[in-house]
Parts: C-alpha cells; sequence; structure tokens
C-alpha cells in the first residue's frame, strides 16, 4: 500500500473515530481507538514506538515515541489541544527525518470538525 493510500484510510479511521468520540477526551483515548481501526484494515500498526537518535554514528535513547507508525512507512502524531501550534509541526517532522518517513499526519482530535484538525506532512514540507 502507498503512502497516500494508507494517507486516505488514516483520515477516514480519524474521521469514525471522531464522530464516534467527538472532541474532548485525551489524546491515549484517541490513539487507541484510532490504533483500532486502522489495525482492523490488515495493515501492520505499532502504537508507542520508541525512535532513537543517531549522532555520530551513536545511537541515543533519548524517549522519542512515536505515537502510530503504519507499514514502517507513515507517522501519526495525535494531539487534543485548542490549537496546533509550530511546536506540534516541529515534532513530527523531527519525527519523519529521524525514521526516513516520506509522510505523516498531525491530527488533533479537539476540535468541531476533524478535517479541521489534520494536517499533512510532507518530505519535511507542509
Amino acid at each position: 500500500m502507498t503512502e497516500n493510500e494508507i494517507a486516505t484510510l488514516v483520515f477516514n479511521a480519524a474521521l469514525k473515530v471522531h464522530k464516534e468520540l467527538g472532541p474532548g477526551l485525551l489524546e491515549s483515548a484517541y490513539e487507541e481507538c484510532l490504533y483500532y481501526e486502522i489495525k482492523k484494515s490488515g495493515l501492520k500498526v505499532e502504537k508507542q514506538k520508541a525512535l532513537p537518535l543517531i549522532y555520530e554514528e551513536v545511537k541515543m535513547d533519548i524517549g522519542y515515541r512515536i505515537d502510530l507508525i503504519i507499514e514502517n512507512k507513515f507517522i501519526i502524531e495525535i494531539k487534543s489541544v485548542e490549537s496546533l501550534n509550530d511546536v506540534h509541526l516541529a515534532q513530527i517532522l523531527t519525527y519523519l527525518k529521524l525514521s526516513n518517513c516520506k509522510l505523516g499526519m498531525l491530527i488533533n482530535f479537539n476540535v468541531s470538525l476533524i478535517k479541521n484538525g489534520i494536517k499533512r506532512v510532507i518530505n519535511g514540507k507542509l
């Protein structure tokens, strides 16, 4: 499955989760439900995957964790905040860079319309 096909699947799964739960819950609740929805599709999905930092060929386990990673090539960063800001974007950009993934989504579930809470992040650009 391509990154774009995964993105479509993730968007639809986020839409379903948001429709069922609405805004206002903790990130962990949305993460579990989104994980469940994606898992049902048959794709390999991991949650809270450790992401090491490689510095001068030294692997440093410093606590980076990807919320969800699908097929080892698509990252989802989940938020439940009043509004997304630059630090949230910087976080997913860092995860994309460190993992060598090409595509990811930053999803804020604390919105009235989920389409307004989803940012598609490609190769270090919005």
